[in-house]
């Protein structure tokens, strides 16, 4: 059965759903754009026997600490909070979309606190800011983050009951899912928080996307920064037509213990659309 609380990270408000008992290994579950931690129901119902799930509204999501400022969406923001949650012994971090990027960087940055890195349809940064920054078929795929960045997207996206949120959400992928109870939970948390919180993810983020044919010249990084020196799955469905394959190509030069897991008739909702098949890899790759 799901318990939701309040928790005070680093002075602010956040909503935190929990499943399974205390004295189970952990499992922090981080949500991606545009939803809330509530969308983990059905995955940690299916592992709470085995773990303690534990999976928050991210900031700017739900009822959980939204400022207004851009700037106060920052990675470093963003993986700080988690960081204070987790509070010092390493657990299993997994990710999905844009909570991908928070489980990144707390596997990189924070790898006191990871003890496993679990991907779904998420993205390394520096991979992905290549494929974004070559001009292809990323890019193109990836056009849709400079229009979020439009001071005005927040209002377009909210209007006639996120009618044209609800056009995002499911273009060109399945979104049967997505109905009934599950689709006025959903709504309900975008009421509660708005769109501004979590449209200036994208609007704090660096990231470079390139017009569809011309190439962008990137900076030199500091590969050794980014690596993940944990254990890595990542499980992909096939049809995402956000994330392409070359969203994750040469992701082996950053994670050396890495797992690849496909599930060819799922897409960037993978989770949702084959959550059994999910929990089953999950389990069977954590042994």
């Amino acid at each position: 059965m799901m318990r939701v609380s309040e928790k005070e990270l680093n002075g602010h408000s956040f909503t935190v759903r929990e499943w399974g008992v205390e004295g189970l290994p952990k499992m922090l579950m981080l949500h991606g754009f545009p939803e809330y931690g509530g969308a983990w129901n059905d995955l940690a119902m299916l592992l709470s026997d085995r773990f303690h799930c534990i999976a928050p509204d991210q900031r700017g999501y739900g009822a959980s600490y939204a400022p207004d400022a851009v700037e106060e969406y920052r990675m470093e923001a963003l993986v700080g909070d988690m960081a204070a949650l987790i509070g010092t012994e390493p657990l299993i971090v997994v990710g999905h979309d844009w909570g991908s990027a928070v489980a990144y960087g707390l596997a990189m940055f924070r790898p006191d606190l990871v003890s496993h890195l679990i991907v779904a349809n998420g993205v390394h940064p520096v991979v992905f800011q290549d494929a974004t920054a070559a001009g292809g078929a990323q890019s193109a795929a990836s056009h849709y983050i400079d229009k979020l960045r439009n001071p005005k997207a927040d209002a377009a996206l909210e209007a006639d009951d996120f009618a044209r949120l609800m056009d995002m959400f499911s273009s060109h992928m399945d979104t049967s899912w997505l109905t009934g109870d599950v689709l006025e939970a959903q709504k309900a948390a975008w009421r509660q928080s708005g769109l501004r919180g979590m449209i200036n993810w994208y609007r704090a983020s660096p990231l470079v996307v390139a017009k569809p044919g011309a190439p962008v010249d990137l900076p030199e990084m500091p590969l050794e920064r980014f690596m993940v020196h944990r254990p890595h799955l990542l499980i992909w469905g096939e049809g995402d037509t956000a994330l392409l394959p070359e969203a994750t190509q040469g992701l082996e030069e950053f994670v050396p213990d890495l797992t690849r897991v496909s599930i060819l008739d799922g897409d960037h909702w993978v989770l949702h659309q084959h959550p059994k098949r999910v929990a089953e890899i999950i389990r069977n790759w954590l042994g």
